[in-house]
């Protein structure tokens, strides 16, 4: 479209003339008004106008970052090879092949699975060859993340684990996203891997901590119903063992992990969590027991079902809530790996209130006596024992079997 000013049929006024179409002046009349090539004549030289799109300064140290942390980074476009060569270079992406759309076409999809595998730069593909790639990483057990902003994404940004976009994207793109990146970085990419292995970690700490616990418990209650004349606990000392225990745990999200756990991609092991409990969990029920003979034949607890079951009530509580301190890493707990402040925090607070409780005035009311002062002799040689054989078993059973 261009503007013109004539002195013809339109008496002076200003024309807005469609290159090849209608000429439409300010009186409303229409003419014709063709182009031929003898209007390229005489024509001056003003400019080129040209489109730069530059990586991101990120870009670079963004791949790095990922690289360094054990990711893949592929890259996957519809432009041609020259330029996908070009910025590969310009963001240290080492390129000894590209492959072509044209070739893949070819492949059966074994073919495919192998060369998607190997291969780091594709150019010139289709959309739904951005699809079949991932496919094909899927099918060699790969989970994959795939960033992306245009029309062509949409296919890519549905078949891959995770489909990242970001906020001035296409809407089909941004619709087929699972995250929206909202920060102009890349570098939030190396960022958002290293939180979510951070939160994996916990995660498993959790879920390890609470089902070994929860397995020497079992064995614990079991052996003890065999040859007790009475409850090891009441009902409401379970609840409130419960109670201050989860309690404890709830700072784990907060907790530290160890450098050396994000440092490679994890994937979700039942069968190793599995182990891990049928090891750990009966470590527990050992000190258990101990703490029963040492009620029964140490104080005469046999006689006296309070004073056992608050025994066991704050062996119990301290053994539950230490025993995070020793799972949560594979190094020398306190030494070598410290938990964040906030679980620490929690840790001492409720390792008092169980201390506390038989001297409170809650103690009638759940049941519990004051303890002999050579019970705390007593403690203070089980709860470090125990402290030191889980530790041994889980350096060995990390050796064994690996930490997932």
């Amino acid at each position: 479209m261009k503007l013109t000013h004539a002195n013809d049929a339109t008496g002076g006024r200003l024309q807005i003339g469609i290159p090849g179409r209608l000429r439409i002046g300010m009186h409303g009349r229409l003419r014709r008004n063709p182009h031929s090539v003898a209007d390229e004549a005489d024509l001056t030289l003003l400019g080129y106008i040209a489109f730069l799109d530059p990586p991101k300064e990120t870009c670079a140290p963004a791949i790095a970052a990922l690289q360094a942390g054990g990711v893949q980074v592929k890259i996957l476009t519809g432009d041609n090879d020259i330029v996908t060569r070009k910025i590969c270079h310009d963001v240290g992406l080492s390129v000894d092949r590209i492959v072509l759309g044209s070739e893949m076409a070819a492949l059966s999809p074994e073919e495919l699975a192998n060369l998607a595998e190997t291969a780091t730069v594709f150019a010139k593909v289709s959309p739904t060859q951005k699809a079949a790639i991932i496919d094909a990483l899927h099918r060699k057990g790969h989970v994959v993340g795939f960033l992306g902003d245009g029309i062509n994404d949409g296919p890519a940004l549905k078949t891959a684990d995770v489909g990242i976009s970001v906020d001035s994207a296409v809407d089909i793109a941004k619709e087929s996203a699972d995250i929206i990146l909202l920060e102009k970085s890349l570098a939030v990419l190396g960022d958002g891997v290293i939180e979510g292995r951070k939160v994996f970690g916990n995660i498993t700490k959790y879920i390890k901590m609470g089902a070994s616990s929860n397995f020497g418990n079992m064995f614990s209650v079991l052996g003890a119903s065999i040859f007790l004349p009475f409850l090891p606990m009441t009902a409401i000392q379970v609840l409130t063992n419960n109670l201050l225990y989860d309690f404890s745990q709830t700072a784990i999200p907060t907790d530290n992990v160890d450098a050396e756990f994000v440092a490679v991609p994890r994937r979700w092991d039942i069968g190793n969590i599995t182990k891990f409990v049928l090891f750990i969990g009966p470590i527990s029920s050992i000190f258990d027991y101990v703490t029963y003979f040492t009620m029964l034949y140490g104080f005469d607890a046999w006689n006296n079902p309070a004073l056992f079951q608050t025994g066991w009530f704050v062996e119990s509580l301290l053994t539950q809530t230490l025993i995070i301190h020793i799972i949560r890493t594979a190094k020398i707990p306190f030494f070598q790996s410290r938990a964040s402040a906030a679980l620490i925090t929690t840790t001492l607070i409720i390792a008092a209130i169980g201390i506390a409780l038989p001297y409170s005035w809650l103690a009638s009311f759940l049941g519990f006596v004051p303890l002999p002062p050579t019970y705390w002799i007593a403690l203070s040689l089980i709860l470090p024992s125990y402290v030191i054989l889980t530790h041994v078993v889980k350096t060995w059973f990390i050796r064994r079997f690996g930490l997932s």
